[in-house]
């Protein structure tokens, strides 16, 4: 049963938005992920994005696929993020874990190791939610049903291009939440407008009944706290990555959580 809904749940009942900080698996060294995740959590963070490196991320910007190439090169494929999640899994039962990243890495691992494979051994990892960027809603209604079956939400991408007709069809097979990306472009790319996220929010909640995260260009406590004042959940990753890339190893979990301290005050504030 995936802990997504449980947590925002506890959230909305004492007013405050959900912190979900997003890093690529095995960056910026391949066994920092399940400390670099504990850390996320003492920080304050309510669920965590893990990003399955892959070759090809069409949707990310330079930073992030600069993180996802240096894992790759690290030898970080899905078999290994699932392995991160389990053994962080070891000291936190309670704090929900998101895979996001591409729809080859899955099939891939379904070629490997047999169809319907990739839901089981997620959810046995301890995995409560998948973004996959490439999978449209109209056309993934299969993986959603096995994802389903094994307790894990499917969470889609809307952006300010969405229509009202892309609204419905996420809004008909997403659970868990759904993450507006605030920019148009590539993660990490250009600046924030405030004024457009909250108008696009109240449209987009006509369709879709469960929590929106807001995220693409939020990099410091200013801009977190004035995003959650539209959006159920404040998503920053590139920022973080920016942060650790050149950090050595026993850094590299302090500045992420100094930072996402920070963040945590402003949304609370």
């Amino acid at each position: 049963m995936s802990r997504i809904p449980a947590t925002f749940a506890a959230l909305a009942a004492k007013g405050r938005k959900a912190l979900i900080p997003y890093v690529t698996a095995g960056f910026p060294f391949a066994d920092i992920t399940p400390a670099l995740m504990h850390g996320m959590v003492e920080a304050g963070a309510d669920v965590i994005e893990l990003g399955v490196p892959f070759s090809d991320p069409m949707a990310d910007g330079p930073v992030i696929q600069s993180a996802g190439e240096k894992a790759l090169q690290l030898g970080v494929g899905m078999s290994e993020v699932l392995d991160m999640v389990r053994t962080f899994r070891q000291r936190n039962t309670d704090t929900p874990v998101v895979l996001m990243g591409y729809a080859n890495p899955v099939e891939r691992y379904e070629q490997r190791h047999g169809a319907g494979s990739f839901a089981r051994d997620a959810a046995a990892a301890g995995v409560d939610g998948v973004l996959v960027v490439d999978y449209p809603p109209e056309e993934c209604e299969e993986f959603a049903g096995q994802l389903r079956a094994h307790g894990i939400d499917l969470i889609f991408l809307l952006a300010p291009t969405s229509t009202t007709e892309r609204m419905r069809q996420v809004a008909a097979v997403a659970s868990g939440y759904v993450y507006y990306v605030s920019l148009k472009g590539v993660t990490g790319s250009g600046a924030l407008n405030v004024h457009e996220v909250e108008a696009m929010l109240p449209r987009i909640r006509e369709h879709v009944k469960i929590p929106v995260g807001v995220g693409f260009g939020i990099r410091d406590a200013d801009t977190a706290r004035a995003i959650s004042r539209v959006a159920d959940a404040v998503v920053i990753g590139s920022r973080i990555i920016t942060l650790i890339e050149d950090q050595p190893h026993e850094r590299v979990v302090g500045v992420t959580t100094d930072f996402l301290r920070q963040i945590r005050k402003a949304l609370d504030s």
